[in-house]
């Protein structure tokens, strides 16, 4: 029976593996979100994610996220889905090699073409609303952090509303080299704890500010994406810069709220870093 320090992981696994021959490992991952363990079991691999914690970021529901993996099963696009529990949901592990951030060029193209596989499932009826998630990241932050800067920010995106959507698609959102897996001659996605339904536009600008795409990677990204969704470039160009003020304030958010649970200077560093850029702009 595999033994971890948490009783309700070894249920779930205990109800889901009742014939494990071997006590089971037990590695806690170093992800950004920090909710994650890798679980060995006899030549098996799986990954454990926490569904309740007093630091899990706005947007993050296990059920949801274990229900819309369900959904995509058959798409071979998504990790298995072994179980879940009020705790933890657990799922396949994915092999393959994490990217590096000097691998993404060359695996840009193919990182397309799996995305229009993704907006090409059906709708998971998790719809992303923008403005309540950062309202969020807004109400549980720390009163001495919560700047006229970033109020004023919050008020400009509310008086402006959402873009009206270019095409509704299934998105994953958090498309970062992290997340990206080579395997084979395939990239395959982890980590889809922020994934809902929402403009395809914004999906291609997460990539963009993830990732850091100088404009010659985005017009690639751009060009490939129009081309395989029959969209007019001109216009998912504009939807996309629509969304960057949104994306920027989403990630600078999730940095200050990351800053404050964990305590990292770097977190602070990404924070400041942000709301400079911002400042910047106006």
């Amino acid at each position: 029976m595999p033994s971890s320090t948490d009783p309700a992981l070894d249920r779930l696994i205990g109800q889901q593996f009742p014939a494990a021959s071997a006590a089971g490992s037990f590695s806690a991952l170093s992800g950004l979100s920090g909710y994650s363990v890798q679980v060995s079991l006899d030549d098996r691999k799986f990954l454990a994610r926490r569904a309740a914690s007093g630091q899990t970021m706005p947007g993050v529901d296990r059920q949801r996220e274990y229900r819309l993996l369900r959904k995509l099963a058959a798409s071979g696009l998504t990790p298995c889905v072994h179980g879940r529990n009020s705790d933890w949901l657990l799922l396949g592990w994915q092999p393959g090699e994490v990217l590096s951030a000097g691998q993404l060029d060359s695996w840009l193209e193919g990182l397309v073409d799996e995305v229009v596989s993704l907006h090409h499932q059906p709708l998971s009826g998790y719809r992303l609303q923008l403005m309540p998630l950062l309202m969020d990241y807004w109400q549980r932050s720390q009163p001495q952090r919560r700047t006229v800067q970033w109020l004023r920010a919050l008020r400009q995106l509310q008086r402006q509303g959402q873009p009206h959507p270019l095409r509704l698609a299934v998105l994953h959102m958090d498309l970062h080299c992290g997340n990206l897996v080579a395997q084979g001659s395939r990239l395959r996605f982890i980590d889809w704890e922020y994934a809902a339904d929402g403009d395809v536009a914004l999906e291609l600008a997460a990539i963009i500010s993830a990732n850091g795409l100088d404009g010659a990677q985005q017009q690639r990204l751009i060009t490939r994406y129009a081309t395989r969704q029959q969209l007019n470039i001109d216009a998912l160009s504009g939807q996309i810069q629509r969304w960057q003020p949104w994306l920027s304030l989403l990630a600078t958010s999730w940095y200050e709220l990351r800053a404050q649970q964990s305590g990292e200077q770097h977190f602070y560093t990404l924070a400041a870093e942000g709301w400079q850029q911002r400042q910047n702009k106006r």
